[in-house]
């Protein structure tokens, strides 16, 4: 099976961005499964219930997130009809939001899942100790797993990946938007990138508009940061892999591409 993930999906430049460019990338890889993370599609911060309903009109089957999932309170009473928006496993029972994406390729049993790593990030529960105990259950009887890991340490990213390498198809390190040159097999099984990057703007600071980030280095000041309204350039960041109906990973490559937003009409 061919599968396409994207990395965070940063604001309306990073959706346009997307929008623009996936036709193209269906065409070219004709992928059976498309994954994006959508935490900072809503103006850097969130997603909401619009934003989630377009990306599976454009045909998106997932959409994963981390610790900014929930920022945009619009989408709390519409979580529960939102199936193809998965929370992190690892936070608590009782917080809402679904924890597993599962689906049927060609007759195999595929699941997704997010986990948030605890190094530089919010108080969570242990991810290695959260996906260890799926897999013992609710994942018992699924060849393929494909994880996003958003995590902040690229320490913290390895170590998942080399811990549950061999018992799941796919490790894929988001939240830095910065992508890594590190896209490779681990154990003869498991595809694995320490961060595949973003879709969002190219003359910003990690998808978000330079001038107020600057401010918070050089005043040590809060500043509200989202991304910039416009730009002539996007980035475009995602992985492809081939995986096998066993749920081995046999090819993972990291694309970073840059596009010309001006020859695309913005809606």
């Amino acid at each position: 099976m061919n599968i396409l993930f994207f990395g965070d999906i940063v604001g309306k430049i990073g959706r346009d961005v997307f929008f623009a460019e996936l036709p193209r990338l269906k065409r070219k890889f004709s992928p059976d499964l498309i994954i994006v993370n959508g935490e900072n599609s809503a103006n850097g911060r969130g997603i909401t219930s619009k934003i989630y309903h377009h990306f599976l009109d454009e045909g998106v089957h997932c959409i994963t997130s981390g610790n900014h999932v929930f920022d945009n309170k619009e989408i709390l009473p519409h979580l529960r009809n939102c199936p193809a928006l998965i929370r992190p496993i690892n936070y608590p029972e009782v917080t809402p939001g679904i924890r597993i994406f599962t689906t049927l390729l060609g007759g195999t049993k595929v699941a997704v899942v997010s986990v948030m790593g605890q190094v530089f990030m919010p108080p969570i529960d242990n991810p290695f100790h959260a996906l260890e105990t799926l897999l013992k259950n609710d994942l018992q009887t699924f060849p393929v797993i494909i994880v996003d890991f958003h995590a902040e340490a690229t320490s913290e990213k390895l170590a998942f990946g080399l811990h549950f390498a061999g018992r799941v198809s796919a490790v894929i390190g988001t939240h830095t938007h910065v992508q890594t040159a590190d896209a490779e097999i681990l154990n003869s099984h498991t595809g694995y990138i320490t961060d595949v990057g973003m879709s969002g703007a190219k003359h910003a600071i990690l998808g978000m508009e330079p001038s107020a980030v600057l401010r918070r280095f050089l005043t040590s000041l809060p500043e509200k940061l989202s991304p910039p309204e416009e730009d002539t350039q996007g980035i475009l960041d995602y992985v492809f892999m081939e995986i096998s109906s066993a749920g081995q990973a046999s090819s993972i490559q990291a694309f970073h591409e840059i596009v010309d937003l001006e020859f695309y009409v913005v809606k």
